[in-house]
């Protein structure tokens, strides 16, 4: 597995690090929503709450507008 990353890696080394990174990103958002659901419902402002859905919007964007724009200024 591991070997097959290394390969992907360097044949594709910015798309493997967005795909592996966002991996990352979906992991922490769960673990993230799990750990604000167990703390209850929010209170206040909800600070933490807000945080959370603004990187899980960001994480959004970035893959539904960003990486099309991008793959289309460099192939056009």
């Amino acid at each position: 597995m591991i070997a097959g990353l290394a390969a992907q890696f360097r044949a594709h080394p910015v798309a493997t690090v967005l795909e592996l990174g966002s991996v990352v990103v979906c992991l922490l958002l769960f673990v993230g929503t799990l750990a604000l659901l167990s703390s209850g419902p929010p209170t206040g402002r909800g600070g933490p709450w807000l945080i959370l859905v603004g990187i899980g919007a960001a994480f959004v964007v970035f893959w539904t507008a960003l990486v099309p724009l991008y793959e289309r200024l460099v192939y056009p």
